[in-house]
């Protein structure tokens, strides 16, 4: 890399010169000819001029209600932690990360605020509010006249996908999704696809509780649930499933294609999500594309602006959006 001195060399002239004019120090008495030439010698060396290095904002956790292994098996909120973390870069904020295996050591650490990924129950909020009030939640909205939160309706997301089928002349719709805790185990966390698709299809009078299969959030359970449905209604199953994630819905793809059972000709499958592989799958999957990483940043945006004192909190709702591809006409 080219220094003041290389171009002081070059130009002939001393290197404070040359420094003063790069900084455009307009107390400096030379001629346009030599500014103009010590321009051109550091245009052709490639000289870029040292930044001074940002003073780090604030120091911020980044927790996580997965452990790591489980975070690889799931990819949505492994988006999600980009987004974030890629955000703190941006705005010089320290990020210090912690999942649940060790979400202990929060206690040791100077923070100024908090991103929790995942889903909270009321004591988890209570005990990580004792160690600050700056907490945005993403994926959740444990409180929302006291915290920030980041979320996606998927209220809006599940009417889209049954709005879509029954205008391509669906009526029999399956659902296939998961159910989750929280992790101290307190209670099950109300699924909101699973509500919706009972409550929306009940109004058109198309709900059937036998197409209903519900497991955990995995490709694995994806497949168990779809070869269930397969055992149990035989001929006679569902011609479109909505299914409550893209991991669940690859599961799904794998049990048809070992049965024979083609996709989209005899069986639609939409998923939610739109995880990196949902594209490559066979056949490609229809999702719903949530916007994960964006998530990711708007929590940090929230958090930044509760760090200059804002005191009023914000829930931020992010669109999705439609995707159709080769597993649903």
């Amino acid at each position: 890399m080219a220094t003041i001195k290389d171009i002081a060399d070059k130009a002939g002239v001393s290197i404070a010169t040359v420094s003063r004019v790069l900084n455009y120090d307009e107390t400096l008495s030379v001629g346009d000819d030599t500014k103009k030439k010590i321009f051109n010698v550091a245009e052709e060396l490639s000289y870029e001029k040292r930044q001074p290095k940002k003073k780090t904002l604030a120091k911020i956790a980044l927790i996580h209600w997965y452990t790591e292994k489980e975070e690889l098996n799931d990819l949505y909120y492994m988006s999600i932690r980009i987004g974030v973390e890629n955000r703190c870069k941006q705005n010089n904020l320290a990020i210090v990360k912690f999942f649940k295996n060790n979400i202990d050591e929060l206690m040791k650490e100077k923070i100024q605020g908090i991103v929790a990924v995942g889903k909270f129950s009321n004591k988890e909020v209570e005990d990580l509010a004792k160690i600050t009030s700056n907490i945005v939640f993403v994926d959740y909205a444990p409180d929302e006249e006291k915290y920030d939160c980041v979320i996606t309706n998927f209220e809006i997301a599940t009417k889209k996908i049954l709005d879509y089928l029954m205008e391509k002349e669906h009526r029999e719709i399956g659902y296939i999704g998961g159910r989750e805790t929280f992790n101290d185990r307190t209670s099950e966390i109300n699924d909101s696809r699973e509500v919706v698709y009972k409550n929306y299809l009940k109004e058109k009078n198309l709900f059937k509780e036998e197409y209903m299969y519900i497991g955990k959030y995995s490709a694995s359970d994806g497949y168990d649930l779809m070869k269930k449905a397969l055992e149990e209604h035989k001929d006679n199953l569902p011609t479109a499933f909505l299914v409550g994630s893209d991991s669940l819905a690859i599961g799904c793809l794998k049990a048809l294609n070992e049965n024979k059972i083609a996709v989209p000709d005899r069986v639609n499958i939409i998923g939610i999500n739109d995880i990196s592989i949902a594209q490559y799958v066979y056949p490609s999957l229809s999702t719903i594309k949530v916007h994960t990483e964006l998530m990711g940043e708007t929590s940090v945006d929230l958090l930044i602006e509760r760090l200059n004192d804002r005191t009023i909190s914000k829930k931020v709702s992010i669109a999705t959006e439609l995707i159709i591809r080769e597993s649903s006409f």
